[in-house]
């Protein structure tokens, strides 16, 4: 795999939503509207500006919704196939049933289907790909970070110089994953196939060896957690 634009991307959006209710009581919430776009479609939009070909959409409640919403990709240029959980796996888990799908040489690019990032950038994203192949140290992660936001002030990790960490260490500044990442394989190779699993212990284990990294990203980010919150992105966001 040569270009790192032909890296393929999951979107993750098995969950349930339950503090989305009632609003995902009869859709997923990854469909879910800001503006005249769901979130899984901005993503989708984003993707393909970034020259994102191949597309995985992993799904369980009301997954047929989002296939009938979504289709084969074509009116976005990509192309998307579609993870069946039937029951939701867990970050890990899914990201592990839909490798299948993904065919990665190496890396591939994940993203929470209910984070709203408004034109975050892809592109300069991917061109992390290259130096994660040639780094010794063997990458197995590459997280965005992102300020503390006011409904989860402790944060999840520790980034320093370029490192994320999990234990606290002088100068480091502890920051909260943003539910956009690269992903190597090897990451999810001791799991079995099918089964639930959360994707934090993983990356736990690979801090302790080194093997994680990631950037502070600083622009728009947010994830559309409650009823409110949607609300307020949308009289934010009304005309877009």
């Amino acid at each position: 795999m040569s270009n790192s634009s032909s890296l393929p991307c999951l979107l993750l959006a098995a969950g349930r939503g339950e503090r989305m209710r009632p609003l995902t009581d009869e859709l997923p919430k990854p469909l879910l509207k800001i503006g005249n776009q769901s979130l899984l479609e901005r993503h989708l939009i984003s993707l393909s500006q970034a020259s994102i070909k191949k597309v995985v959409i992993n799904h369980a409640w009301l997954g047929e919704k989002i296939e009938n919403a979504l289709g084969d990709g074509s009116q976005f240029n990509l192309q998307i196939d579609y993870s069946r959980e039937g029951t939701a796996l867990e970050t890990a888990g899914g990201i592990h049933k839909a490798l299948d799908l993904l065919k990665p040489t190496d890396y591939v690019l994940v993203i929470n289907g209910d984070v709203f990032c408004p034109n975050f950038p892809i592109a300069s994203l991917l061109e992390q790909i290259p130096k994660l192949r040639a780094n010794p140290a063997k990458p197995l992660a590459y997280l965005v970070m992102v300020p503390n936001p006011t409904q989860h002030p402790n944060g999840d990790f520790y980034l320093l110089e370029g490192s994320v960490q999990d234990i606290s260490s002088p100068k480091a500044e502890k920051l909260t994953f943003s539910g956009i990442g690269i992903y190597h394989q090897g990451l999810f190779a001791h799991l079995k196939s099918g089964a639930s699993a959360k994707l934090a212990p993983l990356l736990k284990e690979a801090m302790y060896k080194k093997q994680v990294l990631g950037e502070k990203y600083l622009g728009p980010w947010h994830d559309v957690g409650t009823p409110q919150r949607l609300q307020e992105l949308n009289v934010t966001y009304a005309s877009t």
